[in-house]
């Protein structure tokens, strides 16, 4: 007899309750009328064209999109290029400098905020949008490093060995094996780095300037006069952009197998064969 549980139902239940019900809630009262969000009054466009005629909120869209592509780009440099160093290091100190690089990511982010302020006073810098990309690359370099170090742990060995006995380079090597096999490990730091740093609040307010306001920023010193359509409606937006962002990452990651396929290909046109060769050795 079948186990029956009811907790998936329990757990579906309130996840719709408690995320995707304000979800709904927050898209529909998008369209009211009524500047009170709780009262409705009829469906209108009013908010979305509100939205689209304020230049503030399109200055601290523009600056929160730059902000996030700055930050996500210079971390997913940094956090790879140490996770390729580390897992071909075996020093001593190495778990001691591993775990010292994750502190960001366990640290409050109100204590960063609180470190940087002071930092970058000591350094004399003019806070703005310099001292909000160093701080949120600082912030995401964890993110790419757990997530390319966790490929990179589990990347078969063959294949780079494989491509050293066909006679290429360590260059070629990472570029044609390594790279494509955790391109989707640093696609994904990349997406999750810009998503921390777009939707940032805490570490912005210590370390942004007097004349650079990011959307974040901009939506909190909005709700101090309470909650408006318009808000629901830059909500409604961003919320479209996310799914369709989500659904073309879906569809993006069915190719990779093509392009890594490929990148194998270039290093020697016998690479597939001799892979197998090499894999049917070790089986026997």
């Amino acid at each position: 007899m079948k186990n029956r549980t009811k907790l998936p139902n329990v757990y579906l239940g309130v996840i719709l309750f408690l995320i995707y019900l304000p979800i709904v809630l927050v898209v529909v009262y998008s369209f009211n009328e009524n500047r009170i969000s709780t009262m409705w009054s009829g469906f209108s466009l009013r908010w979305y064209e509100t939205l689209f005629r304020d230049r503030a909120m399109f200055e601290a869209l523009v600056n929160s999109i730059v902000l996030g592509l700055s930050s996500s780009l210079a971390a997913a440099v940094i956090g790879t290029l140490g996770a390729v160093g580390f897992t071909k290091i075996q020093a001593r100190t190495k778990n001691v400098v591993e775990y010292i690089s994750m502190l960001p990511m366990m640290t409050p982010e109100i204590i960063l905020g609180m470190v940087f302020l002071a930092f970058f006073s000591l350094l004399g810098l003019p806070f703005g949008m310099t001292t909000l990309i160093i701080a949120h690359t600082a912030f995401c370099i964890p993110y790419v490093y757990m997530l390319v170090k966790a490929r990179l742990v589990g990347l078969d060995k063959s294949l780079p060995e494989a491509a050293r006995d066909l006679g290429a380079s360590e260059a070629r090597v990472f570029f044609d094996i390594t790279l494509p096999l955790i391109a989707p490990a640093i696609a994904s730091g990349m997406l999750l780095s810009f998503a921390m740093s777009f939707d940032d609040v805490i570490i912005s307010l210590f370390v942004t300037g007097v004349n650079v306001n990011t959307l974040p920023l901009k939506v909190y010193t909005s709700l101090k006069t309470g909650i408006t359509p318009e808000i629901n409606a830059l909500c409604t937006l961003m919320l479209a952009f996310t799914v369709l962002a989500v659904a073309a990452s879906a569809l993006s990651s069915r190719k990779k197998a093509e392009g890594l396929l490929l990148g194998m290909g270039h290093v020697c046109p016998c690479f597939p064969s001799y892979l197998r060769a090499q894999r049917a050795k070790q089986q026997n």
